[in-house]
């Protein structure tokens, strides 16, 4: 601490600024009503909070009178890297909270899906954020709760400041809150955010740099042990027990290359052994589906660290799709990348196409995750009934719930949130229409026009059993349906 000033060194200071005039902030409740009540175009709104309120009212549907952040619901899990910024980010605002406190600010961490973790400040301003539901156990991101610094900054690559009636929820207009999103330094999918908010007050001109400073030191944390990780890779690279002959890659969980051999090299179109330790000097490698693949293994190796298994991936060099062995590569329980031994072009079953399992994790051989399932389990009370996809009309999200209308009845999804369902079943005529509903198209009956663009599909006519479609969904319905 300053004894002289009182504050922490480096913490945002006690100034106004970044305030709007009274002016303005009428011009911009006006411009949100407007907005809400269905014009397209306003003024006197800057570009990232109108982008914002475009998600609000067209893809997550956010009511804007809405009086309190929801309660946020159980589920998801969080990674090591995850942790680490927890644990920095609630130092940080620790820290800053005996200034922020001084001009009637709150300081909160939240996690990458909004859900607010913890928050800092005085037991006046903790109190009256509490009457908005800005504390730990709520769900602060912008499909919940609309614009606001903690879920908008999710949504952007920058520090984001929202002030009172750029705010899409009414009630929150009393606030003014700057965030910032800390992202994984490989993937540059969002950790987790840090939040500052003033009640009737305006932030200081300093809170925004500070809280990129903030984010720039928790990355830099990230990108050593990023590093760390590469080297990691390529020795696990130097150990694979493959025929000479194999061509084999070490890739990160983003699908980027850190080493690759001469035959890897020229079928992904990166050098050829040369490693890449650091994440921005790794090579994007010419192969479009290694994204996808990278995280569909990062995923089944989180549930499985034992799981080895095949795939095709295509090859735009050759034109065709080559068989591909996996390997997940672990630090501890961290999945840091993989390794992949790609087969003949013939798709032949050669042992060039197979990689054994590293010592002391003995495990079965198992196909890499089906973006198209044979079934899909659901639950009735206490039993397990497997679906053909095709039994399936609709599937509709609540909170992490899918419950799936089909053949046999309601059923709850044994899968856990819709865009884990979406993903398995995009390839059997499924599609997302909507924020809260996937909806098999071949089962849909008939179409009936809504309000502004909107559409509702009826699955099963006798039953009146129909599906909205939101405005941004319907152009792609009309599309595939070929209205």
């Amino acid at each position: 601490m300053n004894g002289a000033k009182g504050r922490t060194n480096g913490a945002p200071p006690a100034t106004s600024g970044a305030a709007l005039s009274e002016e303005n902030l009428k011009r911009i409740a006006a411009a949100r009503e407007r907005f809400t009540a269905g014009a397209d175009t306003v003024h006197g709104v800057r570009p990232e909070i109108l982008m914002s309120w475009y998600r609000c009212r067209s893809e997550y549907e956010v009511d804007p009178d809405l009086e309190r952040a929801p309660v946020a619901a159980e589920g998801g899990t969080h990674s090591m890297e995850h942790h680490v910024v927890f644990a920095e980010l609630g130092g940080s605002a620790a820290c800053a909270a005996g200034d922020v406190t001084g001009v009637d600010a709150v300081v909160t961490v939240a996690d990458s899906d909004g859900r607010v973790l913890a928050s800092w400040g005085s037991r006046r301003m903790l109190r009256l954020a509490a009457g908005s539901n800005l504390a730990a156990w709520s769900a602060w991101a912008e499909r919940t709760s609309g614009t606001n610094g903690v879920g908008t900054s999710l949504e952007s690559q920058r520090p984001v400041l929202v002030r009172g009636p750029e705010h899409w929820c009414r009630t929150f207009d009393a606030w003014t809150c700057a965030g910032v999103a800390v992202r994984d330094v490989v993937t540059h999918e969002p950790l987790a955010v840090l939040n500052v908010s003033c009640w009737r007050t305006p932030l200081s001109d300093a809170v925004l740099p500070w809280l990129s400073r903030a984010a720039a030191a928790t990355e830099a944390k990230l990108r050593q042990r990023a590093r760390h990780t590469g080297t990691l890779l390529a020795a696990a690279f130097a150990d694979a027990r493959v025929p000479c002959a194999t061509p084999l890659a070490a890739v990160d969980t983003a699908g980027k290359v850190v080493l690759a051999n001469s035959g890897a090299a020229v079928l992904i179109g990166t050098p050829a052994d040369t490693p890449a330790y650091a994440p921005a000097q790794r090579w994007a490698p010419q192969v479009p589906g290694m994204p996808e693949l990278a995280r569909r293994v990062t995923e089944r190796a989180r549930q499985d660290p034992c799981w080895n298994g095949t795939t095709r991936v295509y090859v735009p060099f050759l034109g065709t799709a080559l068989p591909v062995a996996v390997r997940p590569v672990l630090d501890g329980t961290q999945v840091i990348g993989a390794l992949l031994a790609l087969g003949p072009a013939d798709g032949s079953d050669a042992d060039s196409s197979e990689v054994e399992p590293p010592p002391g994790r003995p495990g079965p051989s198992v196909p890499c995750p089906r973006s198209s399932p044979h079934r899909v389990v659901a639950l009735r009370e206490d039993r397990w009934v497997l679906l053909d996809p095709r039994e399936i009309r609709f599937a509709e999200a609540d909170h992490n719930n899918v419950w799936l209308t089909s053949d046999q009845g309601r059923l709850l999804g044994a899968a856990r949130g819709l865009d884990r369902l979406e993903q398995e079943l995009v390839d059997e005529g499924f599609l997302r229409v909507h924020r809260r509903f996937l909806v098999n198209l071949g089962r849909v009956r008939e179409v009936e026009p809504g309000f502004k663009g909107t559409l509702f599909l009826a699955t099963d006519t006798r039953a009146r059993e129909t599906v909205p479609v939101s405005r941004r969904h319907a152009p792609s319905v009309r599309q595939v349906l070929g209205l």
